[in-house]
């Protein structure tokens, strides 16, 4: 059973073309990050759009986030995690706004196949094709994506980091977690309110970073 729900929740690769401009973007984020400096890494490079580079980044930590989570996706099941929460103080529920208008509770692998399929959807919205303009709420929608995203890492690092580390993944979940706090705190994409269930955390990056 697990099989083949994990495979559900584990949405596809967002690939962005190669020879685009997106993709040089995407090549420039991933050498400044290989310098190991990541406020500089999520810095606009001069010159550069900031729609084009929260589009790019957002794309990225989309497969991030998708490819820690399926790392864990056997031990996050209905029965384990019957709610969607951070710790005991933040539970979510699921609402699109479309499919979905008023917020249902709904168990963690259910709530996060249904938000990975919702940003998949945003993704792969015509309008943000690359080469066509930004539609005027791309800023508002790459917030709600962000903000989403960030309650994957919430409910794994609350729920799920006795796996995570014995999977000896947690460098890298720190280190992912790290560079997308990093880029939200750069432009300001996430309320502070919603980052609530891991301040103590960022606190602790942000520390260790100056």
């Amino acid at each position: 059973v697990s099989g083949s729900r994990s495979s559900k929740t584990f949405k596809p690769k967002k690939n962005i073309p190669e020879g685009s401009h997106q993709y040089e973007l995407l090549k420039h984020a991933e050498a400044t990050l290989g310098s190991g400096n990541l406020r500089q890494a999520v810095m606009l490079p001069e010159g550069e759009d900031l729609n084009e580079w929260i589009a790019v980044n957002t794309v990225d930590f989309f497969n991030q986030i998708n490819m820690l989570y399926g790392t864990i996706t056997e031990f996050c099941t209905e029965v384990s995690c019957p709610v969607m929460s951070a710790g005991p103080r933040y539970e979510y529920h699921w609402a699109d706004g479309t499919n979905i208008k008023k917020p249902i509770k709904c168990s963690a692998p259910k709530y996060i196949d249904y938000l990975m399929t919702w940003v998949q959807d945003q993704l792969d919205d015509e309008k943000k094709k690359i080469g066509v303009p930004f539609p005027k709420n791309f800023m508002s929608v790459a917030k709600t994506i962000l903000k989403r995203l960030f309650r994957v890492y919430a409910h794994i690092y609350h729920q799920h980091f006795d796996s995570v580390m014995r999977l000896q993944e947690e460098a890298h979940l720190n280190t992912s977690f790290k560079h997308f706090i990093f880029f939200v705190q750069e432009f300001n994409l996430i309320d502070r309110r919603e980052l609530a269930p891991l301040q103590e955390l960022i606190e602790k990056l942000g520390s260790k970073d100056r």
